[in-house]
């Protein structure tokens, strides 16, 4: 699909549809919803008054052969109370548009930029979302009953406020690339275990590198087992999946000696909890375990892309979580790359166990700071829900660096505490900690095993569990690429980096 930006009146738009986004009560007011009712000889009041049109969030309306336009036809779509649409909110807005229009085959659809007090946010924004609702993820592998591929090319229509041709031009570049690295995020997460195995994973982020002018470093078992990651190894022991551990490299500072940023990602290409094994029902969505390290490559693309001026380093640390006879036990102690022996309690807690290799390995780097990316607890998604995703800080001013670039990437984060009680919970009799704690607080004791291995380097822990996946009942299926536009948004902060 190609998005086109462009600036003319959206009387003079030639397309198959034209999509108009309306907030709550904005035929009360002047401006284009009034012009577009005056057009359609009170056709919209008339809606109004009569209960068919109030403009909330998600409805719509089309208007076929529509008067005093070139379009096709015209579609409204309600964006709710206009001071509650957040960038968050307009990005959604614009993905469930697209995807209401699929079914139409619309070779061409012209979309309408509601006003802003930001035009250049939320046109970046819109068009990020076109592309996201865009894409036909979920159904590579059906023969049959496909998505039809309706939209070939989107006009995005704009006042033209604020944004001159140059903007414009800088505002598509950005939009695409992220946009696209998202899509590609959720392709991967959503790939099946048998197809996308560690070292398909591996052999993918070759791939990538190979196109984005990426460094990359991938390390059989045979080169974990000699640098002493056992937590990685002794996740994958159950599986004849060969683990993996992927190193991919950015240099975008002008020397090499810059401290990087380290993006590390979760990589379980199935989870089905090892011998503490997992319930049969909904098991089929922990090929989306990976979906960290799936964010983390869009990411380390993503950045390649945008030139980001910075150092970036991406560690993908990839297993497959099965029962076997080889599989490692409950009450077995493992010594990590660092050191300290963990004793496992449970290992369907699997992830923080081969994240805290990837950290020790991240340390050694002498980084600015380590970002880690998990679907890492069931506990996140009780706190948080699906609308959420969980961050842990040791420092305050990346915390606030990590909450302010998800809230350019229109992703949410909130932040958890990280006192020293909840250490307690993770005391063990016969290793230096355990892997898991008691019932309560799940997710903060998940994020203080992590932190017993990170040191004094700052450090932030994004528990994505909730928010991998898109809710039942979302206009879009499957995995939400969650993180990518967050990740580059971060590295892009030239305040992380010392001077």
């Amino acid at each position: 699909m190609e998005v086109q930006l462009v600036h003319e009146e959206w009387s003079k738009i030639e397309c198959d549809a034209l999509l108009v986004p309306l907030f709550e009560d904005q035929l009360n007011a002047e401006g284009l919803a009034k012009e577009i009712d005056i057009s359609q000889e009170g056709l919209l009041s008339e809606l109004e008054q009569n209960g068919g049109w109030t403009g909330e969030q998600g409805e719509s309306i089309t208007i076929y052969r529509p008067k005093g336009t070139k379009a096709g036809s015209l579609i409204l779509i309600g964006a709710g109370p206009k001071d509650l649409c957040s960038e968050v909110d307009y990005r959604i807005l614009f993905m469930s548009a697209v995807v209401k229009t699929k079914a139409y085959r619309l070779p061409v659809l012209g979309v309408l930029s509601v006003g802003s007090p930001d035009p250049k946010r939320m046109a970046q924004c819109a068009l990020e979302g076109l592309i996201l609702g865009a894409a036909s993820i979920v159904d590579e592998y059906k023969t049959v009953e496909r998505a039809v591929a309706g939209v070939e090319h989107v006009l995005l229509v704009s006042d033209g406020s604020g944004v001159d041709e140059a903007t414009a031009s800088d505002l598509k570049h950005k939009a695409s690339v992220m946009a696209t690295a998202t899509n590609e995020a959720r392709r991967w997460t959503n790939e099946p275990g048998n197809i996308m195995s560690p070292s398909r994973l591996a052999d993918q982020a070759r791939k990538i590198a190979d196109s984005s002018a990426l460094d990359i470093e991938i390390w059989d078992e045979k080169r974990i087992e000699k640098e002493g990651m056992n937590m990685l190894l002794g996740v994958a022991r159950g599986s004849d999946e060969p683990a993996r551990f992927v190193i991919i490299r950015h240099q975008g500072a002008p020397s090499s000696d810059s401290p990087p940023g380290v993006l590390i990602g979760k990589g379980v290409t199935f989870d089905s909890g090892g011998i503490s094994i997992k319930p049969a029902l909904h098991m089929e969505e922990m090929r989306t375990d990976k979906a960290g390290a799936c964010a983390v490559l869009a990411a380390m693309q993503a950045i390649s892309r945008l030139q980001v001026p910075r150092n970036v380093v991406g560690l993908l640390a990839v297993v497959e979580n099965l029962p076997s006879g080889r599989a490692q036990r409950p009450g077995d102690v493992v010594r990590s790359m660092g050191g300290k022996t963990v004793e496992v309690i449970n290992t369907d807690a699997e992830g923080r166990l081969i994240l805290v290799d990837a950290i020790h390995y991240a340390r050694q780097l002498e980084p600015a700071f380590i970002i880690d990316i998990a679907t890492l607890t069931g506990a996140c998604v009780v706190a948080l829900g699906k609308v959420r995703a969980g961050i842990f800080c040791n420092s305050d001013r990346l915390c606030s660096a990590v909450q302010e670039a998800a809230s350019k990437a229109g992703e949410k984060v909130w932040p958890f505490p990280l006192d020293s009680e909840y250490r307690r919970d993770l005391r063990s009799d016969i290793a230096d900690i355990k892997n898991v704690g008691g019932r309560w607080g799940g997710a903060i004791t998940a994020a203080k095993f992590l932190e017993e291995f990170v040191g004094a380097i700052p450090w932030c822990h994004m528990d994505i569990a909730g928010v991998s996946l898109y809710s039942e009942g979302a206009a879009i299926k499957g995995a939400t690429g969650f993180g990518v536009r967050t990740l580059v948004e971060i590295v892009s902060d030239a305040s992380l980096y010392p001077e």
